[in-house]
């Protein structure tokens, strides 16, 4: 019985008392404030059914019952962590309810933060999947989510206590539970960082990456103790009140497939320790159990309904709970010893960052905008966190505030993904008319990422379908700034397409060429780059079906200009930001080449949205200088947002212009929470043509086409079902999947 001590105090008292009946009384002595009980609170683990846990807070708070220590796990060692560290539950109820769970529960780092040669890697290969590539094995990574958001969001949240170590020095003693992956063990975090803490306790395993602390690879919590109980009994306490927020059993007519099945098993395994620890409970103690049905573990989106039913499970006991609530004097004085520590506002004396990996310091620090001197801002902080994260070589970027030589430092910490430093992408590209005209390709990226200090890159391109190609280019970055660079690279590619006459497709032509290439260039910030390259090539034309005619061999050689921007926020259905492309290409005969001519191609388009609604305006233009180039050099139209009620292809010249309006809007998701798909629903008005000469270019001459879709935002890239209609009524439909990016 935790109240023995009391007791046994009272009777010592009572001792003392009656040894010595001739004290004389001071009856002008206040009396002794009576020993109220310490109140222990454990919140078990549940997921978004945890935020269940404020709730019960908010009603604690309002009945004046105060909380001397907390144990927590998972989703509870959130809402249990913040709250020991002074946060209340009024401030707990806002950050549920505004927090982008979303956002926060992935590892997608706004596209903003990007380096540039992975905003391409984005846009060209937009399967969302990575993996390492270790000789001929493929090596995953240790989970679906590494957590970098989630550890960005928990560092700025704890920023104030930082400087904590000992978590019984917290507004309130804390302690979360974590699991030992490795031995199957509970593992106690009481001290060390509570950032880090919070994150073991809630990695749940497949899902979140396992977080490394002293040598132990810790996972959630709940696998070995998801209402930790027996934790807080060896914290002191006279009364535990424990919250179990766990998925119920399904019932008999609710197991029906093997997902359910699954679920089911999990809980199982879950709930028999969490009865062993509902078992440990004694008379005096609570047990709180918030009715909230079938809610989804998962279902974040729709987290701040389960706050209610905390309230009214605490509603529930209220009459017992009133006995261990104080008065207003004693509820004062608990508020303001929990009252947050204030955030430090001193100025940075150092910045440094360490990094496992190749890369030297200098060329990480090139890529912070936060220096020494600067006022310690969280957002910034978590900003330039962000920035090294984009960089795609690490599978987290964390950040501690330092205290050195009297300075308040901050030191970035960057791990090198587990799977790198090899890794592979793919991607697919589909387009069908549904009228015989077909394009498809699967392609994947292998980069073999940080081979030097400077963060040299070997980037090798497959791709195989309708228009074959390889490719490998040689990224060795000149400075530790990595602005300037040089790059050899070599092609070898096909493209196959049909040749059309008056509308029919007549014959089916293949344009097979290899080339090397030295480039020289500069990157412009994270938004683009400029590069120069001489080339040399050789080539063949010839037509595979209809009319047999002679093979076309032919020779390339010359030197380009190329320049770059890309500051969109999605690759594929962007609501800002803009994209271009522009080369200039000289063909000379003093290179290889079998005539003088010139060829300028540039891309543009700008996007603008508000609310849901997204216009862009997109606008291309091709043209040959000095001379008419050969026909494997011609510029093509038709297909999807390329005049789209014409045929991929259906068009060509050796001069090309397109104007584009898309309008599109965002509809609905095909999921609801963390696994969103968003839908779009848009219309594009084009206008262009192709033409033999470039006197004969003019407006008059335009093709007006338009187009109705529906896109879809998936994890294999965007997918596309629409239809095109022509001016002169030709239509087509259209079912396109992949990169836009031909």
């Amino acid at each position: 019985m935790r109240y023995a001590r009391i007791i046994f105090g009272m009777v010592l008292v009572m001792m003392a008392f009656a040894a010595s009946p001739s004290q004389a009384v001071d009856d002008t002595a206040e009396p002794a404030e009576a020993e109220r009980p310490r109140v222990g609170l454990v919140l078990g683990g549940g997921g978004a059914r945890g935020a269940a846990h404020v709730g019960v807070l908010l009603e604690l708070e309002r009945m004046q019952v105060p909380v001397d220590a907390i144990a927590a796990t998972s989703m509870g060692a959130i809402v249990g962590g913040l709250y020991a560290m002074g946060m209340s539950a009024d401030e707990l109820q806002g950050l549920v309810g505004s927090m982008d769970w979303a956002g926060t529960l992935s590892d997608d780092p706004p596209r903003k933060d990007l380096s540039f040669r992975r905003k391409q890697d984005n846009a060209e290969f937009p399967i969302d999947v990575e993996v390492g590539l270790r000789g001929t094995d493929l090596v995953l990574p240790k989970g679906a989510i590494q957590g970098q958001k989630l550890d960005l969001v928990l560092r700025e949240l704890t920023l104030p206590v930082s400087h904590i170590r000992n978590f019984d020095n917290l507004a309130t003693p804390f302690r979360a539970v974590a699991s030992d992956i490795e031995t199957g063990d509970a593992y106690v975090l009481a001290n060390g960082d509570l950032a880090t803490a919070i994150r073991a306790s809630m990695s749940v395993p497949g899902v979140f990456a396992p977080v490394r602390i002293d040598g132990h690879l810790l996972v959630d919590g709940g696998l070995v103790g998801n209402l930790p109980v027996n934790i807080m009994e060896e914290m002191g306490v006279d009364v535990i009140i424990a919250v179990n927020v766990e998925f119920p059993l399904y019932s008999p007519e609710e197991l029906e497939s093997v997902v359910a099945i699954s679920e089911q098993m999990l809980t199982i395994l879950v709930r028999k320790e969490t009865l062993r620890q509902i078992d440990r409970l004694d008379e005096e103690d609570f047990l709180i159990t918030p009715e909230l049905g079938t809610y989804g573990s998962s279902n974040f989106a729709d987290i701040v309904t389960t706050v209610e039913p905390g309230i009214q499970a605490v509603l529930d006991q209220a009459e017992r709970l009133s006995a261990l609530a104080v008065d207003n004097e004693t509820w004062a004085a608990y508020l303001a010893q929990r009252r947050l520590p204030p955030e430090p506002d001193s100025q940075l004396a150092f910045v440094r960052v360490t990094d496992d990996g190749e890369l030297a310091p200098r060329v990480l620090e090139s890529k912070l905008t936060v220096k020494k001197g600067d006022p310690i801002d969280p957002d910034v902080l978590a900003d330039n966190a962000e920035r090294l994260y984009g960089l795609q070589l690490y599978e987290k970027v964390d950040y501690r505030l330092v205290e050195e030589n009297g300075g308040t430092g901050i030191v970035y910490r960057a791990v090198p993904k587990s799977w790198g430093p090899t890794f592979l992408q793919f991607g697919v590209q589909l387009e069908d008319d549904f009228d015989g005209s077909t394009g498809f390709n699967v392609a994947a990226r292998v980069t073999r990422a940080a081979i030097n200090s400077l963060g040299a890159e070997w980037r090798n391109d497959f791709r195989l379908g309708t228009d074959p190609a390889i490719r490998t280019e040689f990224y060795q970055p000149l400075s530790f700034d990595s602005r300037l660079f040089v790059a050899p690279q070599a092609e070898f590619r096909q493209d196959n397409f049909d040749v059309f006459l008056d509308g029919d497709a007549v014959s089916r032509a293949r344009i097979t060429r290899g080339e090397v290439a030295l480039d020289a260039g500069r990157e412009i910030s994270n938004v683009g780059e400029f590069r120069v390259g001489v080339y040399r090539g050789q080539g063949n034309a010839r037509v595979t079906v209809g009319a047999p005619v002679p093979s076309d061999d032919f020779n390339s050689g010359g030197v380009y200009a190329r320049l770059r921007f890309d500051t969109l926020d999605n690759a594929y259905f962007p609501r800002h930001g803009l994209y271009m492309d522009v080369l200039w290409s000289m063909s000379r005969q003093t290179l290889g080449a079998d005539d003088n001519f010139d060829t300028i191609e540039g891309e543009f388009s700008n996007t603008w949205s508000r609310g849901k609604n997204s216009l862009q305006l997109g606008l291309a233009y091709a043209s040959t200088l000095d001379s008419d180039s050969a026909f494997q050099d011609y510029f093509r139209l038709g297909g999807f947002l390329s005049l789209s009620g014409l045929r991929r292809g259906q068009i060509s010249g050796p001069h090309a212009a397109l104007a584009r309006l898309v309008y599109y809007r965002r509809i609905g998701d095909t999921t609801g929470g963390i696994l969103d798909t968003p839908v779009y629903l848009g219309v594009s008005a084009e206008a262009g043509n192709t033409w033999q000469l470039r006197s004969e270019m003019s407006f008059d001459s335009m093709i007006v086409n338009g187009s109705l879709f529906t896109g879809i935002d998936t994890f294999l890239g965007p997918i596309f079902l629409g239809a095109g209609l022509s001016e002169d009524g030709e239509s087509n439909f259209y079912l396109f999947i992949g990169s836009l990016r031909r």
